[in-house]
């Protein structure tokens, strides 16, 4: 497999006292070459912070390190790189092919900034037909395909499978219950009244049938779908010839159905069968890529991917970039269609082969359908990078009137919104949502689970007398009443406390990008003193401009106030001032974010059993004393000899289930 040459330290050659980082880093570099040999392998490039900058793959290590080793010969990207390189790793490999596929798996896991980075990385959704039930259930399927049945797919999106799902549903009359819903079930439920499933749960199609009708789905999803049809039909008509009307109108409406899903996919392909289509389009530095999937020649769906990289990079090296991390965890289809070539193209290929384990055909269609549907997947990708650059620029718009009426010296490049969420003070819980030119960045979320108290013991032995600062007062803050059931401005503190003092702790030089231009908080003056206090205890209190937005009078939407430090008054923007619904915008989405993460939080806690509390009993011991008494109620109730019967729970277990119930005896 792959040998590692990490431990290696460079031979640095003598720096001159005057060299530029450049030269520097390139010194670096050439230390590493006569330990180097000529096999192939993979190159990372690391920075003094420890930071991945770059990962390579070579066919000859030596030869290509060489060339990092002569930045004048090098673009200025890779001179920025070659500058900031303080270390360098190596792993050698039996082929190309095998240091190709290692590469896209350590810039999936590292991120290296000077790699072409495909940020969004969800998996696909597909239709999975099990095998594990005399009559299989049909069911949206998502993630790795461990368990035993058919899949079909992938999906661009978890609404085109519902579709197609309910389609089905109507024209093969397949189960989508569970087995323990199947297993309980005395009579029909509502998808038999509403002819979507035969009801085997309760005998009413024998499993021969049924099995006839998972057959012809199968046949169907895999482009069968003509032979199904006639073999429908033909049915109808003996059952009509048969005088069998009823039967007859069943099978036609099957039909219809399956014409309707054939029609609601978008564009067909003849011929096409099992392919991916994809195509990039390029301005202005930044890359649009479009994936269409087609699956026995019907259209899938498709999605639109930017891409991170270099505004300098070529677009064929972003293609193949792009290529290799898209499939480095899921199966290529047989066919792969681009609108160009990509680097490396006979590389890239043969890799494909080895991750899919059978061919795969990476292509430019130069004439026929083909060429047509690569087409149509680069108008899409033009639309799409069009409708990007338009958005951009109303956001860059958005931020610089943000910084403007905050005071900042530029356009804000990261900005935090936060928002509390908790009934009467219980499962409360703050929310962080981040904002900035491309919009809000969801990766970056983040909850905050309130631990009732301002500091944990840890960060009261860092700050000490943050624990006894009192909340802030309420007078002068009209837009936001105080809560009842829990002080919302200890939530504030404790929640900028805890975010800002693992940044401090994380990335003390802020080099990383987790710091931001700005905070935004959903409230009024309370909010914004309370944060304040916590930034102060930080010592951030001058290095993090802060900002509240609080509800107008009567809480109407359009007259909030935007409450500013130092300003003894707040500042009231014109009720259609852009940046007003943008300021609008982001606290609503902190204010979703916030209400979904306590309805998670509150959900899961009224799921909770006492029983979770007990040390010593897991989830064994649990079900069998649920399944012998009922319910936790009962378990309360038991004796110790009664407690003792249940299998798994000997004397010792029984008297401390007992002991946690009843303390005094």
């Amino acid at each position: 497999m792959a040998d590692s040459l990490s431990d290696t330290d460079p031979d640095i050659p003598e720096i001159p006292k005057q060299a530029t980082r450049v030269e520097t880093g390139a010194a670096v570099i050439a230390g590493y070459l006569p330990k180097l040999g000529n096999e192939a392998g993979v190159y990372r490039m690391i920075a003094a912070d420890g930071e991945a900058l770059y990962v390579g793959k070579a066919h000859n290590l030596r030869k290509r390190v060489t060339t990092y080793s002569r930045p004048d010969r090098l673009p200025i990207r890779l001179q920025r790189m070659v500058a900031e390189t303080v270390t360098m790793e190596f792993v050698t490999c039996a082929s190309e092919v095998e240091a190709l596929l290692l590469e896209n798996n350590l810039i999936k896991q590292l991120m290296p900034r000077y790699n072409v980075l495909l940020r969004d990385d969800k998996t696909f959704p597909d239709i999975l037909i099990r095998h594990d039930h005399d009559f299989p259930q049909i069911e949206k399927h998502r993630g790795a395909r461990k368990i035993q049945g058919d899949y079909f797919g992938p999906f661009a999106s978890a609404g085109a499978v519902n579709r197609t799902l309910n389609v089905l549903q109507r024209a093969f009359l397949l189960r989508n219950c569970s087995d323990s819903i199947f297993r309980n079930r005395s009579r029909p439920c509502l998808q038999y009244q509403i002819k979507r499933c035969s009801a085997p749960c309760v005998g009413y199609i024998s499993k021969e049938d049924y099995a006839a009708t998972v057959d012809q789905a199968k046949a169907f999803l895999a482009g069968r779908s003509q032979e199904v049809k006639d073999a429908l039909a033909n049915g109808m008509q003996a059952a009509s010839e048969a005088l069998d009307f009823e039967q007859a109108a069943s099978l036609r409406d099957r039909l219809r159905a399956m014409a309707h899903v054939q029609s609601s996919q978008d564009v067909n392909v003849e011929g096409l069968g099992d392919a991916d289509i994809i195509a990039l389009e390029q301005r202005g530095g930044q890359t649009c890529i479009q994936v269409f999937f087609y699956r026995a020649g019907r259209n899938n769906g498709n999605r639109a991917y930017f891409p991170s990289h270099d505004k300098q990079m070529e677009p064929d090296r972003v293609l193949a970039g792009f290529l290799g991390q898209f499939y480095e965890n899921r199966p290529p289809p047989k066919l792969v269609l681009v609108n160009m070539e990509p680097a490396e193209r006979d590389l890239l290929q043969e890799a494909l082969c080895v991750k899919a384990e059978r061919r795969v055909a990476l292509s430019k269609p130069a004439r026929g359908p083909r060429r047509k549907a690569v087409e149509m997947a680069a108008d899409n990708a033009r639309e799409a990078m069009e409708r990007r650059l338009a958005e951009s620029s109303s956001q860059q718009k958005l931020l610089n009137g943000l910084a403007d009426l905050a005071g900042l010296d530029g356009t804000p490049a990261r900005v935090e919104v936060y928002d509390n969420s908790h009934i009467q003070g219980r499962q409360a819980v703050g929310a962080m949502v981040v904002a900035g030119p491309e919009g809000f960045a969801k990766n970056s979320y983040r909850k905050f689970n309130i631990r009732g108290d301002l500091l944990t013991d840890a960060q009261k032995a860092d700050a000490p007398g943050l624990a006894e600062t009192p909340a802030p007062a309420l007078e002068g803050d009209p837009g936001r009443e105080a809560p009842s059931g829990g002080d919302d401005y200890a939530m504030t503190q404790e929640v900028i406390h805890r975010r800002f003092a693992r940044a401090l702790k994380e990335d003390p030089d802020r080099t990383s990008g987790i710091w931001p231009d700005l905070v935004i908080l959903d409230g009024g003056k309370g909010q914004l003193s309370a944060a304040q206090a916590a930034l102060a205890e930080l010592g951030l209190e001058d290095d993090v401009p802060v900002m509240a937005v609080a509800k107008g009078p009567e809480r109407e939407a359009g007259r909030e106030r935007i409450i500013l430090p130092g300003q003894p008054e707040p500042v009231l923007l014109p009720p259609r001032d852009p940046v007003l619904y943008f300021i609008q915008r982001l606290r609503d989405e902190a204010h979703r974010f916030a209400i979904g993460s306590h309805r998670k939080r509150r959900a899961k806690d009224q799921a909770r059993s006492p029983l979770d509390e007990i040390p010593g009993i897991g989830g064994k011991r649990k079900k069998a004393l649920l399944l012998y008494f009922g319910s936790a109620k009962a378990v309360s109730r038991a004796s110790v000899a009664d407690l003792e019967r249940v299998d798994g729970i000997s004397k010792t277990v029984a008297q401390k289930i007992h002991g946690f119930f009843h303390p005094n005896g």
